[in-house]
């Protein structure tokens, strides 16, 4: 098993060499964008292009399941997919990134709602352009209805806290500490206070900003359970907290005493529910939400509907879709307009799919 780290490593070595002249392409445009990477080549029928905007920073590893997901619409949907993010994180770079969507005219636009605020207006240009519009991960239904959208890929965030906060209840848990590595983002917000209600815990006494750096992650963390000694359990909200919190536990003799959970996939993450550092994983099922996101792009396009119903019809009897859920065991959850992709609890009973695709398709 492996994180796709870098895009030398993986399914995004075949593409190197093209990102590396898209990249430098960009560069030499002058126009301001901070940052492109193709996700897949050629054009579908009539020629249309697709693109997908986060809010991830380069350093988050957890995106490259989506990613690949886009590369994968792509090649299955016979479409061209851009991939966009602003490199240090900056929600107002990304504002710029949806707002070059709407100027080059793309034929859909799929984008995460890291804050709604700050990107409403960036993404009214592309609405009102008469370009269709997802949005993904962060944000919430109503958020994207606001917004004009089709309709929202994700899961709830709070409920996702809230269902995981009662398993460790559950198990006697009293008191967390939630390493918040986003705290800038609304939906990291709501993992930690869904988790807190379900325990009666003081959400600001419990809350801790790390940022992403792995170094002031653990220092902070350490620093925390030392003087904290009675701590119940620790909620990570991804592997940019989880995997630094995890060596702080083995350092502390804490790991597999210490209720220990997290939200999202990777390899170390696996391996720590497969040795029972970690009780479990809270899985929105990522590559869903790239995926179905070009596909009812796509299918919008093809049968001119904005009509949600029609498209999460269409999307449940597709034959190429229901195949990549099959091939990596992917369940989502339908409702008459949109898709959730989680929360789905991975424990060490269903880890043998999981296992062999965290980090690059689950």
């Amino acid at each position: 098993m492996r994180v796709i780290g870098s895009f030398l490593n993986g399914r995004f070595g075949l593409r190197s060499v093209s990102i590396a002249l898209a990249l430098v392409l960009s560069a030499c445009s002058g126009g301001g964008e901070a940052s492109s990477a193709p996700a897949s080549a050629g054009g579908g029928r009539g020629g249309e292009r697709y693109v997908l905007v986060s809010h991830a920073p380069d350093s988050d590893s957890w995106w490259n399941t989506i990613k690949n997901s886009v590369v994968d619409a792509g090649e299955d949907f016979g479409v061209a997919v851009d991939y966009r993010n602003p490199p240090n994180g900056d929600l107002a770079d990304m504002a710029r990134l949806i707002e070059q969507s709407a100027a080059r005219n793309y034929a859909g636009v799929a984008t995460s709602i890291a804050d709604f605020s700050v990107l409403s207006k960036a993404t009214s240009r592309v609405t009102g352009k008469g370009i269709a519009l997802v949005t993904i991960n962060s944000g919430t239904r109503e958020q994207s209805k606001q917004l004009d959208a089709i309709m929202h890929i994700g899961q709830p965030e709070y409920d996702a806290g809230k269902a995981a906060g009662e398993r460790a209840k559950a198990a006697g848990v009293t008191s967390f500490l939630c390493v918040n590595h986003y705290a800038t983002n609304l939906a990291s917000v709501e993992r930690c206070k869904g988790f807190a209600d379900a325990l009666g815990a003081d959400l600001r006494a419990s809350m801790l900003d790390t940022g992403v750096d792995p170094t002031v992650v653990s220092s902070k963390v350490g620093a925390y359970l030392r003087n904290n000694p009675k701590t119940g359990a620790v909620l990570a909200l991804g592997p940019n907290s989880a995997e630094p919190t995890l060596q702080v536990l083995k350092q502390m003799g804490l790991a597999g005493k210490i209720f220990f959970a997290t939200f999202d996939l990777s390899p170390t993450i696996v391996q720590g529910i497969e040795d029972g550092e970690l009780n479990f994983a809270i899985d929105q099922q990522p590559y869903l939400q790239g995926y179905l996101a070009i596909a009812a792009l796509k299918i919008a396009h093809d049968e001119a509907t904005r009509d949600p119903a029609v498209i999460v019809a269409k999307l449940r009897a597709h034959p190429k879709i229901q195949a990549r859920l099959k091939q990596y065991a992917l369940e989502p959850v339908y409702t008459a307009d949109g898709v959730s992709s989680g929360p789905g609890f991975v424990t060490r009973e269903r880890l043998d799919v999981i296992k062999k695709y965290a980090g690059q398709y689950r």
